[in-house]
């Protein structure tokens, strides 16, 4: 059986890599016009055509978009978001919950990739790790776009997860800058990305439900720089607990 499928499943790998860039061809020029209205609106612009990208992909590849409210989200306000990372996966369902203006701290690397690097750099704060003074210009812009009433997301964790764990141990950047700029964190699952799109290869994808489950939101009001490790350990109990709830582990 895995004989017969193992050739569909290639089949369908490359369909949806095809028209992910199709896709991406067609949003390319009104992104780049999008540039010419400032980085505020035109990056707001920005994020509705990638959701309105993500959106097409998903229906045309048989991916179903499913966000979860475990507590009350308020659209109108800002905040810090923050998910799991463990699949390339992890992308798409950014730019779908973009309900809001927002802007994601991505990987400098990945404007690398031919075409999408180029929607992504228009799109995303970007971020080197190897390099203090790019990571210091990095939370400049994240503090920016608060000051500008954007939430801003943020991977904790910083690369995928690879280990049998729910979470990795977060970084302590997305908990400092809430403190400083005293906005609340908002955690995001990220429960099935990793069975949609295995960080193994590119040419596992699978359609299916992916769900978005939003947590409880986590006050800020009151904590000064000393409460950065108490509030870190807080999400991320309350992020591994969720993950839990949505998928099995080991001990």
């Amino acid at each position: 059986m895995k004989r017969i499928l193992r050739p569909l499943q290639w089949i369908y790998c490359v369909y949806a890599l095809l028209l992910f860039v199709a896709l991406m061809f067609v949003v390319v020029p009104f992104v780049l016009l999008s540039l010419l209205l400032g980085k505020i609106r035109g990056g707001n612009i920005i994020y509705q055509l990638c959701r309105a990208w993500g959106t097409a992909w998903y229906f045309l590849v048989g991916i179903r978009h499913r966000e979860i409210y475990e507590q009350p989200h308020d659209r109108s306000r800002q905040y810090i978001f923050v998910c799991n990372h463990i699949s390339y996966m992890d992308i798409p369902p950014i730019v779908l919950i973009a309900h809001q203006p927002i802007r994601v701290l991505g990987k400098a690397e990945m404007t690398r990739v031919p075409v999408f690097g180029w929607i992504y750099r228009a799109a995303v704060i970007l971020v080197d790790r190897s390099s203090s003074e790019t990571r210091a210009k990095s939370v400049r812009a994240l503090k920016s776009a608060l000051r500008h009433h954007i939430s801003i997301f943020i991977f904790p964790e910083g690369t995928f997860n690879e280990t049998p764990k729910p979470l990795k141990d977060f970084y302590d950047g997305a908990f400092r800058i809430a403190i400083e700029t005293q906005t609340p964190i908002k955690p995001l699952l990220f429960p099935d990305t990793i069975d949609r799109l295995h960080y193994r290869s590119l040419f596992v994808l699978t359609p299916g439900i992916n769900r978005v489950v939003y947590l409880e939101e986590v006050p800020v009001e009151g904590l000064t720089l000393k409460d950065v490790k108490w509030l870190k350990e807080k999400v991320h109990r309350i992020m591994e607990e969720g993950l839990r709830r949505y998928r099995t582990y080991g001990n």
